[in-house]
């Protein structure tokens, strides 16, 4: 997955490369309402997970509201992916935050009544999960239709971390203060509004109608089609195991999270809300390195090292008692973990087959997300066994491992990418010979 970038422009500043794919209107209004939404979500997710603890203090608990909301993505993404690669991206992804704001303002109601249970939070977030096994692969493939040079999807990509990681910084920050204050009904009204600004840029656009090929078979027949597709180039898989294997380990230390605000920091909510800023502070580094580079050839290497930073950290965090350290293992496991799924993210849509995106990425999301509600669930009932800092610990450890494993791998899995790279341009095929002939010189020294 590494080798010399084909280039001959002049190189453009800093500035300009980072932010190139705003150039594109519809990539603009995309970014715009996002952000904003975004920032409501993360109010949620914070919002939930202290009102679960605060109802409950059960560990075992936030697992299984964990799981009620990414099971879905799990279930459902194979099946998705296949109406994402038939259906109009543009029209689902209208329809599905309408749904998702339709569910953030049924959580404000039943908290600002106080009326809410553990059981009305296990039944919402199962919905969002639904929304969500639709809404992130159409996400994710609906870039290519509203980034109109394909030289700039790389940058669309990483963009898109750093806007999720930018909400990650300001949400919690403020959900923390927010719950202290008012309560967590108001985090999720503001949620609810906040998806208004996403839907009405998406109406907003004007989207050319994209040409869809006419398929005879099956939902099941092009769903298998996508499985032997994604499955059968080694690169695809091994990107789609390693992520899985991390999302299931390391991604699940967020559920534990009041646990270590609140019993081994002895902090409160807004303890709570610092950390997980601290967390989005890193992340939002860790997304504006990818969008910075000019290329994606070289993203292979990044992938391992930011993986087994990214279990160091957790190891770190797992056994601090003393603030600071904390919160730089937060910022070194944001930067580390965004690093990580952005660059994964990266090169999976540039190696993807345009008429399987959809399918692809839904496996990235059924990898992504839809492996946490296992780990929430694993890593719930392992704090009760051997305690929250060993838990976090041995996540930590584990990912490590896998990405150890996939370091080994990765000099085959450069010579399958490559020739995908020389068909894009991406690299010069002389170059290209030329660094598989040093490759295997070094590989025999």
């Amino acid at each position: 997955m590494e080798a010399v970038a084909l280039s001959g422009n002049p190189e453009p500043g800093m500035g300009a490369r980072l932010l190139r794919a705003l150039r594109h209107r519809n990539y603009r209004l995309y970014f715009i309402g996002q952000g904003v939404s975004l920032i409501g979500t993360w109010l949620t997710q914070v919002a939930t997970s202290w009102l679960v603890y605060r109802l409950t203090g059960s560990t075992v608990l936030l697992g299984v509201v964990a799981f009620a909301g990414q099971i879905p993505l799990f279930v459902l993404s194979p099946f998705m992916g296949v109406s994402v690669d038939r259906w109009n991206r543009h029209r689902i992804l209208i329809v599905t935050q309408t749904i998702a704001m339709l569910q953030s303002f049924a959580l404000a109601y039943l908290a600002l009544r106080k009326i809410i249970t553990v059981h009305h939070i296990i039944a919402l977030n199962a919905i969002q999960g639904v929304v969500n096994s639709l809404d992130m692969p159409a996400r994710q493939a609906f870039l290519i239709e509203i980034v109109e040079s394909r030289a700039d999807l790389p940058n669309a990509i990483a963009l898109n971390s750093s806007m999720v990681n930018g909400a990650r910084l300001i949400g919690p920050s403020i959900a923390g203060v927010l719950i202290a204050a008012v309560g967590e009904g108001m985090c999720f009204l503001i949620d609810g509004f906040s998806y208004i600004a996403v839907v009405v840029a998406l109406l907003a656009m004007k989207v050319r109608r994209t040409q869809r090929e006419e398929v005879s078979a099956g939902a099941l027949s092009e769903m298998w089609s996508g499985v032997k597709y994604a499955f059968g180039f080694a690169p695809i898989r091994s990107i789609l195991l390693l992520a899985a294997g991390v999302s299931l380990t390391a991604v699940s230390y967020s559920i534990l999270m009041p646990v270590f605000a609140t019993q081994i920091l002895h902090g409160g909510p807004r303890l709570l809300g610092f950390l997980m800023a601290m967390s989005g502070v890193g992340a939002l580094a860790g997304a504006l390195f990818p969008a910075a580079r000019r290329t994606v050839v070289g993203l292979g290497r990044i992938i391992v090292i930011a993986g087994i930073v990214f279990g160091g950290a957790l190891i770190v965090f797992a056994f601090s008692k003393l603030l600071w350290i904390s919160m730089l293992a937060m910022v070194l496991m944001g930067f580390s973990m965004i690093t990580f799924f952005a660059s994964s993210n990266t090169v999976l849509q540039t190696v993807v087959d345009d008429r399987m995106r959809g399918r692809v990425m839904s496996y990235f999301g059924m990898a992504f997300m839809g492996m946490m509600p296992f780990g929430s669930l694993l890593s719930g009932w392992l704090a009760v066994r051997v305690g929250p800092e060993w838990t976090v610990a041995i996540c930590g450890l584990s990912a490590a491992l896998a990405c150890g494993v996939f370091a080994m791998k990765l000099p085959t899995l450069r010579q399958l990418v490559r020739p995908i790279y020389v068909q894009k341009g991406i690299i010069i095929e002389e170059v290209a010979k030329a660094v598989n002939v040093a490759s295997e010189l070094e590989e025999r020294a």
